[in-house]
């Protein structure tokens, strides 16, 4: 792709706009969003982290939903057989000696794969299971079959203890926490959530999956000359940090890299398209410090205009933020001129400004802004005393 073609840019506006519109039903939720854009033009895998209730479901939904292709969505117990998900043995051709899945309206056929609880996943279902999301095959006895997902997307609220489980995981290339939204942002939920519920919105964009594989092979043609040797430096970074950034996730992560510039209509990538690798860690301790290292590399590059929207955006609470905003909640709560449904609105935000002290990863910071937070609480509950 030596030049991007106004049929090129058309596709790319086209997968945009359908970003676009899951962002506008899902306030809040835009880093997600962006990462399944981006996992859909490089073709890799995603893995979605959080509680119940935090739209994991519903926003896969609303993206299969304006793809043209079959979606397969399914809840995996610890007793989930393979032919839940890849399809029955066809007992017309049992009768004629003949192993043959009938595939209809199954995993294999499907282009939009959800599975939800994936780390639920026993050993009978394993197997296929890692060569589907690996290399996009199914294959049972003697039967091949190539799949036409375009994305796979795991869903679960924990992360893997065990070494079957953690294979499982290592083939979902981005990792992602998807929490409840900030409380300053409820009102804002509330009416798109009820517009999803009226559905009304009418004629909203569409993209066909022949055109997602199009931006697919688009992806591939994006040149990575110019950041290469930077990007090797990054990955010995990570490495050095204490990361498992094996050979294979390094070639991979590649194609993402190419996304962030095709989804910016670039032909050439640039070091803030790194920044997807804020989202390749293992376990949740790993966020900040991974953040901070992609950081550095990111804020150094020049050509900010050119970037990703989600280039210059760290998700990673800050501690002193968290401080500082806790201080000015209890500032609030100390004037007898603030009101209940004030008051009521400074314990919203005070638990979920609880919930980001829990990402701190570094011990010291995380008991000094609890101190802070345990404070206010304290003052909160004398109030309901008194009351």
């Amino acid at each position: 792709m030596e030049t991007s073609t106004e049929k090129d840019l058309l596709l790319i506006d086209k997968l945009n706009q359908v970003l676009q519109h899951v962002k506008n039903t899902f306030v809040g939720k835009d880093n997600i969003i962006d990462l399944m854009g981006i996992c859909l033009a490089g073709r890799e895998n995603l893995f979605l982290l959080g509680p119940p209730g935090t739209a994991k479901s519903a926003m896969v939904r609303e993206l299969a939903k304006l793809l043209d292709g079959k979606t397969f969505e399914y809840l995996l117990t610890r007793f989930t057989e393979p032919n839940e998900l890849f399809g029955p043995f066809d007992i017309r051709k049992l009768r004629d000696g003949d192993l043959v899945t009938n595939t209809e309206g199954m995993l294999p056929e499907a282009s939009l794969v959800f599975l939800d609880e994936l780390l639920n996943a026993n050993s009978a279902i394993l197997n296929s299971l890692l060569m589907a999301l690996n290399e996009k095959i199914f294959r049972r006895g003697r039967e091949t079959k190539h799949l036409p997902a375009l994305m796979f997307v795991g869903a679960s609220n924990h992360l893997p203890e065990d070494e079957a489980l953690q294979a499982l995981f290592d083939r979902f290339l981005i990792r992602v926490r998807c929490d409840y939204v900030d409380p300053k942002l409820l009102n804002e939920v509330l009416l798109a959530g009820w517009q999803l519920e009226r559905k009304s919105v009418d004629n909203p964009p569409r993209i066909t999956t022949d055109e997602v594989a199009q931006l697919q092979a688009m992806t591939a043609q994006v040149d990575l000359h110019e950041i290469r040797p930077l990007y090797i430096d990054l990955i010995q970074k990570l490495r050095n940090a204490g990361l498992s950034v094996s050979d294979r996730r390094a070639v991979k992560l590649q194609r993402l890299i190419a996304a962030s510039a095709l989804l910016c209509k670039r032909t050439k990538a640039q070091p803030s398209d790194f920044w997807v690798l804020r989202y390749i860690w293992d376990t949740e301790e790993q966020q900040e410090i991974i953040a901070g290292i992609v950081n550095s590399v990111v804020e150094a590059d020049p050509e900010k205009s050119e970037s990703h929207p989600q280039a210059h955006i760290n998700a990673i609470p800050n501690a002193d933020e968290l401080y500082q905003e806790v201080v000015i909640l209890m500032e609030k709560w100390d004037k007898p001129e603030t009101s209940l449904p004030d008051r009521t609105v400074i314990k919203d935000r005070l638990r979920y400004l609880n919930g980001r002290c829990e990402w701190l990863t570094n011990e010291e910071q995380r008991k000094y802004v609890q101190q802070k937070m345990d404070e206010l609480w304290k003052k909160i509950l004398h109030t309901g005393e008194k009351a």
